[in-house]
């Protein structure tokens, strides 16, 4: 893999970009551009890392007609069209870890800060106003918070206003109840949660099912003691409707991080004393500011690696269990053998996993096998992302079958079509990759970058003869199986070459007495 460049528009950790000079590539930093301007610079960049300030319009990712991978250093991923970059098979990576704290400490924060007036006491004091009594707050202690959102930053906000002796409840359709009680919170409607709560904090994606979730309606069922916390996504909470309902007293107040438009200095909510506001400042600490380089920086490696993301947003895979893990290389390799040895498939691809392998989800391989394959017969960019529509353009069925059923290997992955078949697996305690069967015949050699398929009968002098051939070409033979069909009247060598082997080469031992097909394969 040769140096790509990567254009960091935003400003990101510097450990995360070092990672990624050392690793070879060109990281070219270009801050505080315009769209216009974007789309001239992310001309030949093969990386695109960004913050919540760059939006990735689907004019962006056909202007970076070079581009691998968009990473967006952060949770959100409202400012990237994820689906025009599926669509060109652009990798769409985020950092979901990497501000899970930072926010839900910001999220306690704020809910201390809107029931203790914190600001408001501090703005006034400073302003030479001694207002106690102006600013008498709310206990947290035996109030109701409602979670909206139970995920990793909703769980760690429960546990934390647990230790304030918060009685908790939360709405999340994903969510088991059983989960849900393990954490000792109780599941309950959307609406129901509202009517309950002396305190809601949301912690969902924005998306157009989650857009103006708390609305005029929504607020009117709620209790006159409420407040709403928002560190989530702006447009989740309509401002104007929030902002009305606090003016009439119909909710107590409210602390907002997000808004729908963003940088802003105007919203109806920053007039109102009874509101708390703060300039997206969910994930700014420093650790979550190196954390999310770090990560974004690892996942954009192995993105221009061609290897697996555990972070990809759009790549219709789980991420790869540890057992499945180490067969990624070996299917991909498989795939691209395979295309080599078919030619073209009469048929669908039918990929079968047996043995452990087959317990787990292989999703991923699937991909990896498709990412092989394809990349050798449509001599085009193929990744994780479009392997599946790359396979549907072309009219291949891809079929997955999974037994775990194994009979001379502990994980077998085979590939058929038409006559055609390949098996491989990882030998031995340092999990060498080995491809075991070629066309129903047994063999054993490694998924080399160069492969010569031999069909010839099964008679004396053959290996001899194709030896022959090779040493006056100056190919030099690196190993060598050879594999006799069921029924003893054909044989097949399987011989890994230093270098391409030749058309004329080939043709010479076509030419051969005995032998009946020559295969080049080069992966």
């Amino acid at each position: 893999m040769g140096p790509m460049r990567v254009l960091v528009t935003e400003k990101i950790a510097d450990n995360g970009l070092q990672r990624l000079r050392d690793a070879g590539h060109e990281v070219d930093i270009q801050l505080d551009r315009s769209p216009e301007e974007l789309l001239e610079i992310v001309r030949g960049a093969h990386a695109l890392i960004i913050r919540s300030a760059t939006t990735v319009t689907r004019e962006v990712l056909e202007a970076g007609t070079d581009l691998v991978v968009v990473g967006r250093a952060g949770i959100g991923l409202d400012n990237v069209d994820v689906a025009a970059a599926t669509e060109r098979g652009v990798m769409v990576v985020n950092a979901p870890q990497s501000n899970t704290l930072s926010a839900a400490e910001h999220t306690m924060a704020l809910l201390l800060s809107q029931a203790r007036n914190v600001p408001q006491a501090h703005a006034a004091l400073k302003a030479g106003r001694w207002e106690r009594s102006k600013w008498e707050g709310v206990e947290l202690s035996d109030k109701t918070l409602g979670i909206i959102g139970l995920g990793r930053i909703g769980k760690l906000v429960a546990q934390r206003a647990m230790a304030f002796g918060m009685n908790v409840i939360a709405y999340d359709p994903f969510v088991s109840e059983d989960r849900a009680r393990r954490i000792n919170v109780t599941l309950c409607g959307l609406e129901d949660l509202v009517a309950q709560s002396d305190f809601i904090t949301l912690h969902l994606a924005k998306t157009p099912e989650t857009t103006g979730l708390i609305d005029a309606a929504m607020l009117a069922r709620a209790k006159p003691s409420l407040r709403i916390v928002n560190v989530a996504r702006g447009g989740i909470v309509d401002e104007q409707a929030l902002a009305d309902a606090v003016r009439s007293g119909q909710i107590a107040g409210a602390a907002i991080d997000v808004f729908a438009t963003e940088p802003t200095t105007e919203s109806p909510l920053f007039e109102l004393d009874e509101v708390v506001v703060t300039p997206h400042l969910g994930a700014s600490t420093a650790e979550a500011q190196d954390k999310a380089g770090d990560t974004i920086a690892e996942m954009v490696e192995l993105a221009l690696a061609g290897d697996f993301v555990p972070y990809a947003v759009n790549v219709s895979a789980a991420e790869a269990s540890e057992t499945v893990r180490p067969y990624l290389g070996l299917a991909e390799r498989l795939g691209r053998i395979f295309a080599g040895l078919a030619g073209a498939t009469d048929g669908p691809l039918e990929i079968e996993y047996q043995g452990q392998i087959a317990e787990y989800d292989t999703r991923i391989l699937t991909l990896s096998v498709e990412k092989g394959f394809f990349s050798a017969v449509s001599g085009e960019p193929v990744s994780y992302v479009n392997a599946p529509s790359v396979a549907e353009e072309q009219g291949i069925e891809v079929r997955p079958t999974s037994t775990t059923t194994a009979r001379d290997y502990v994980n077998l992955i085979t590939i058929r079509s038409g006559r055609h078949s390949l098996a491989g697996t990882l030998v031995g305690l340092k999990s060498v990759p080995t491809v075991v069967m070629i066309d129903e015949h047994a063999v054993d050699v490694p998924p080399a970058q160069y492969l010569l398929v031999v069909r010839n009968e099964d008679q004396p002098g053959m290996i001899g003869a194709v030896g022959s051939v090779l040493g006056s070409a100056g190919v030099n033979i690196d190993d060598m199986a050879v594999g006799a069909a069921a029924d003893g009247a054909k044989a097949l060598m399987a011989i890994a070459t230093d270098q391409p082997v030749s058309s004329a080469v080939q043709d010479q031992l076509r030419a051969v007495a005995g032998i009946t097909s020559v295969a080049a394969v080069s992966v």
